[in-house]
């Protein structure tokens, strides 16, 4: 892992759309086809902005998934995942090779999860983006996540902070509105990814920065597995990395 500590959100936003711009085009130097996942939540709103401006990504050739959804929430809600992707992402990029959405008011959501594994199937996925909640969750895998299962798309049950994180950041008026389950891409689908670019600002993560970096790989912290991966790209600003500052390991460069 690669960790970068940059001086406010909006560098980091800018340092993770170009290195993911960098990679998807040496990537498609050699491949005809290309798999991104987009990530969603008030931390990438900046980032996918910047994302989609860079210049020279093939996006005609590129297939796209998301990391997670909502169960019951229809796409039309303000809270949903889809549409956050479908307003920011897929609307700006007329020319998208295809957007595999996550439907979550789907009817039958075991074959919705089985859809989207059939499709996602042995894929290579290229690059990763994703973030780390204030309970240290990967994608929805919150702890204790489960770093075993293999299926690509999994149901998962959501634990009170994160269904909080929710309401703080203003997708929805109280808990109680938040669901309490989710369709998320599972941990060992997104550690198989060639290349992950983690972008994390704001203070409020600054525990889960910690025991992610710091504490043991544990499915207690589900963010901590990616220090297994070999091309994982963590970016901090000085808030969430407040309390890693003082330690040497830490590029420190802005």
């Amino acid at each position: 892992m690669e960790i970068r500590i940059c001086e406010d959100a909006g560098e980091v936003a800018v340092l993770a759309a170009k290195a993911g711009a960098q990679i998807l085009r040496d990537a498609a130097e050699t491949k005809s086809r290309l798999t991104l996942v987009v990530p969603t939540g008030a931390s990438q709103i900046l980032m996918i902005e910047q994302f989609v401006q860079e210049p020279g990504i093939p996006w005609s050739r590129i297939d796209v998934f998301h990391l997670d959804e909502y169960a019951g929430i229809s796409a039309d809600h303000p809270a949903s995942f889809k549409r956050y992707l479908l307003d920011r992402f897929v609307a700006k990029l007329p020319e998208l090779g295809a957007f595999h959405g996550i439907t979550g008011d789907a009817g039958d959501l075991d074959a919705e999860i089985a859809r989207l594994n059939g499709i996602l199937g042995d894929r290579t996925i290229d690059l990763c983006f994703a973030g780390i909640g204030e309970n240290g969750h990967l994608a929805f895998n919150d702890p204790p996540a489960d770093f075993s299962i293999t299926d690509p798309y999994i149901q998962v049950a959501l634990d009170t902070v994160c269904r909080q994180q929710q309401v703080n950041e203003g997708w929805f008026d109280s808990l109680d509105d938040v669901p309490v389950a989710a369709v998320t891409m599972s941990v060992n689908q997104i550690m198989k990814s060639d290349a992950l670019i983690i972008s994390v600002p704001d203070g409020r993560k600054a525990k889960a920065v910690r025991n992610s970096i710091q504490g043991e790989i544990d499915p207690l912290f589900p963010a901590s597995i990616l220090r297994q991966h070999e091309n994982c790209f963590l970016l901090l600003d000085l808030a969430s990395s407040s309390l890693l500052r003082e330690q040497s390991d830490i590029d420190k460069r802005s």
